[in-house]
């Protein structure tokens, strides 16, 4: 998609330098521990296997729409927030018990198979889950690390660093809340809306752009005007996630088909689809939401539920209004031409994002 080539032209860019910065640190850290070694091997293998680099290339805009001039140094800070972003999803894979990221095995189903392999009297499951939350871990001190050493102003990254943190605990809350949702096993759009602000809005987009501009050095009057547009622009983004999450094919989330639905996942499709629909299609989203043997027939049904409710109407309108309110407020800040336009553009492909 002609909108994407700003993304894709930045990926081009970042992956390589990525490739060469794990391949430093896996060098360095074999020297200590083989073991962890080998396990950032993996999760190397996990994050060169998928994503667009976007939240990286939030920040890089960001950077330069605050004016900043240190491209090369930018683009290479800019790696922080994709190894933050995999630490995150390390521990996500082990809450929503995902068997595979990127299409690749996920880190503590790949100890729990070494596990299993190796130590026959132990508990795998317990030993896979231990390795995955401390890589995790070590991936968040890496992703740290690549601001503190970025060589942009001292003050600036200063005040990144303590941004970063900020990201991350919001991010926390957001998890918590949607972890509270899906064990409750309701709440109301309001509700779900909030979760997706924390979890989403402030991470994916507002963060990684705070995190530019701040190193561009742009005052919080910027901050603010960025936030009007970050906020609604990742709102939509995960309403639109959603719905590849019930819709989409493996090939393009990279996770099995049905998984939201198997895992129990109460997205703003789901309470829209309670809300609306009539007692017998409550009783089919009842039995598979959440079922761990769902077969092709429970997928088809739940799917055609969330369709005939009109959950899937309302959740695309509401993803549009998103997107328009974004692009009004982009319209009204002041910034370097080419950073605006990439804002713009992903603005209007995450409305576009094919199933």
């Amino acid at each position: 998609m002609a909108k994407l080539e700003a993304l894709a032209e930045f990926k081009e860019k970042i992956d390589p330098e990525m490739e060469k910065y794990f391949e430093r640190i896996i060098g360095e850290t074999l020297k200590k521990d083989r073991d962890i070694a080998d396990a950032l091997k993996h999760a190397k293998k996990i994050i060169m296997s998928g994503g667009k680099r976007a939240r990286a290339a939030f920040m890089y805009y960001g950077y330069l729409a605050a004016g900043g001039k240190e491209l090369k140094k930018i683009r290479r800070a800019s790696m922080s927030i994709e190894l933050i972003h995999l630490y995150l999803l390390i521990h996500d894979d082990i809450i929503d018990r995902d068997g595979k990221r990127h299409g690749i095995i996920t880190l503590h189903e790949y100890y729990k198979k070494s596990g299993k392999r190796f130590f026959k009297n132990k508990d795998a499951k317990h030993f896979g889950t231990s390795m995955a939350i401390i890589i995790g871990d070590t991936i968040n001190a890496m992703g740290n690390q690549i601001i503190f050493g970025s060589g942009l102003d001292p003050e600036s990254v200063l005040r990144a660093s303590s941004m970063l943190q900020d990201i991350i605990s919001v991010t926390v809350i957001g998890e918590s809340q949607d972890i509270h949702i899906e064990n409750k096993g309701k709440a109301t759009v309001a509700e779900i809306l909030k979760m997706y602000e924390n979890k989403t809005a402030k991470y994916s987009f507002e963060g990684p752009l705070h995190l530019g501009a701040i190193l561009g050095g742009a005052d919080e009057k910027f901050l603010d005007q960025l936030s009007r547009y970050a906020v609604p622009a990742g709102i939509a983004f995960q309403i639109q996630d959603d719905i590849l999450g019930i819709f989409g094919s493996e090939k393009k989330t990279g996770k099995p088909v049905g998984s939201d639905i198997r895992q129990g996942k109460y997205t703003i499709l789901v309470a829209k689809a309670f809300e609306k629909a009539n007692s017998g299609q409550k009783k089919i989203l009842a039995r598979c939401l959440g079922n761990k043997n769902l077969t092709k027939k429970d997928i088809d049904d739940f799917r055609r539920v969330i369709i005939e409710s009109r959950s899937l109407d309302f959740a695309k309108k509401l993803s549009l209004k998103l997107v328009v309110e974004a692009k009004k407020e982009l319209g009204k800040i002041k910034m370097n031409p080419e950073a605006k336009k990439f804002f713009s553009d992903i603005a209007e492909y995450m409305i576009e994002r094919e199933l």
